[in-house]
């Protein structure tokens, strides 16, 4: 029974993205942003669901299980973080890239200000295949994950029919069929959510017998903070800040907020965002401490997988293949999100003077989708890990450019770069030399960003005016 709920449903999903080719123009603009008509409940949830999935349903769950309560900073800090990069950037975004007329994030970043920053613009485009096509990968892990546990399927057998949806999907209508089913999917994670802490209550007692259980897990388990000093714990805080306002720099969640119909609809678009974001984040860290209580054998399992285990511990079979379906299916349309960044990078920023054609366009999507899979075979990687890199080294390149870009500044092609570089060089460094326990390496490595340009910016020298 389970089986078949989960592939009935899947199928659902499946054709909800395959139907976008009604709506499907035979073009570039309506593959990449979906002709910038989307409206703003659509994309609203389409951009909250793209930015979690995998993430929230298997790392952020295996995170808080693991870690306990103190997990909970990652939700305010984060969406603190987002919102903040919402208010400052993200309303620009969407006038600048019709202005421009622009289909990539690479684009965006070379023309914002009438300029044609060519080098700039090639360099996004690397960064975008290398950095969208490990997190890509995460996904594919993420789906592979859920099945292995729940079917006992090879690890593999996940990650290839998730390529294979993703192909569906591109071929089908592109960013709009991603858009869709991350709609409907979103639907699915949010009632699932709800669902599964419901039933764990009934399970477990009253929320005061819950609470007196957790408390009794270890004697940190439920501390507010992770242990340590007041300082480390302010660094713990406002680096998931820094790494919320790191949403400004994920080409897939941007594409969103391109892809709206009237840059004056964003209020509109901002109360679906946060008002699903903080519920179903909520939501997950709640799941996390209960599956802590259903599934107390810590150390015998990945802490990845304590979703689908606890799914079907509680819910009955055919709910537990609705919730992998919807699981597996937001996984998979992420993926599909980030790939399709990726072919918008291949085709309109390494190359920027020539403008293929959209069977091209669809090729390079085929091509990235290997890769991605082939990368996700390689290894079981911690899907949390993944994402965290991914997603912070994007951050390191292009969030302080695109902030200098957003208050009005005008940096040079040369100091865009240097900006990029330091970022992902103090990244990369702070990762290296194991700083990481102090604060999430996004921090450190946006603040040299930021401040590579105003030493050059405001410091005297005889280069500047």
């Amino acid at each position: 029974m389970m089986e078949l709920s989960f592939i009935l449903f899947l199928l659902l999903f499946a054709g909800i993205g395959a139907a976008s080719v009604v709506r499907r123009k035979k073009s570039t603009d309506d593959y990449l942003i979906a002709g910038r008509n989307v409206s703003p409940w659509l994309a609203g949830l389409s951009a909250v669901a793209t930015n979690n999935s995998g993430y929230m349903f298997i790392g952020m769950i295996g995170l808080t299980y693991t870690t306990g309560l103190s997990s909970i900073w990652l939700m305010i800090g984060w969406i603190t973080g987002d919102l903040m990069a919402s208010l400052v950037i993200m309303k620009k975004v969407r006038i600048t890239s019709e202005r421009e007329n622009v289909h990539s994030f690479g684009g965006l970043l070379a023309q914002w200000n009438h300029n044609d920053f060519n080098l700039l613009r090639r360099v996004t485009g690397i960064l975008t295949i290398l950095f969208l096509g490990a997190y890509a990968a995460a996904q594919f892990t993420a789906g592979s994950k859920a099945l292995s546990v729940l079917f006992g399927w090879d690890l593999s057998t996940g990650a290839i029919i998730g390529a294979g949806m993703v192909l569906l999907y591109s071929y089908s209508g592109g960013i709009r069929a991603s858009i869709w089913t991350d709609a409907a999917q979103s639907v699915v994670m949010i009632v699932s959510m709800l669902m599964l802490m419901w039933m764990a209550t009934m399970h477990l007692g009253t929320p005061a017998e819950i609470w007196s259980d957790l408390t009794r897990v270890t004697p940190e388990y439920m501390l507010w903070f992770p242990e340590g000093t007041w300082l480390s714990s302010i660094l713990f805080v406002v680096g998931w800040v820094f790494a919320g306002f790191g949403v400004a720099g994920q080409p897939h969640i941007v594409i969103r907020y391109m892809a709206l119909d009237n840059a004056n609809h964003i209020d509109r678009f901002r109360v679906y965002y946060y008002a699903w974001f903080i519920i179903f984040y909520a939501a997950t860290v709640a799941v996390g401490l209960f599956a802590r209580l259903l599934l107390p054998e810590v150390g015998s399992f990945d802490p990845e997988l304590a979703l689908p285990m606890i799914s079907m511990q509680l819910l009955p079979e055919a709910m537990v293949g609705l919730m992998l379906a919807g699981l597996f299916a937001a996984t998979i349309s992420t993926a599909d999100s980030l790939i399709l960044s990726c072919s918008a990078s291949i085709t309109r920023d390494l190359f920027p003077n020539v403008k293929p054609g959209y069977e091209v366009t669809k090729i390079a999507t085929a091509v990235v989708v290997l890769a991605a899979l082939g990368f996700s075979l390689s290894g079981n990687k911690s899907v949390f890990a993944l994402v965290l890199i991914a997603w912070g080294l994007l951050a390191a390149a292009f969030v302080p450019l695109l902030t200098i870009y957003a208050l009005g500044k005008k940096p040079s092609e040369k100091m865009a770069l240097v900006m990029m570089g330091a970022g992902v060089t103090t990244f990369l460094l702070w990762r290296e030399l194991g700083l990481s326990s102090l604060v999430y390496e996004i921090m450190p490595a946006m603040i040299i960003g930021f401040v590579v340009f105003f030493l050059e910016r405001y410091m005297p020298s005889k280069n500047n005016p």
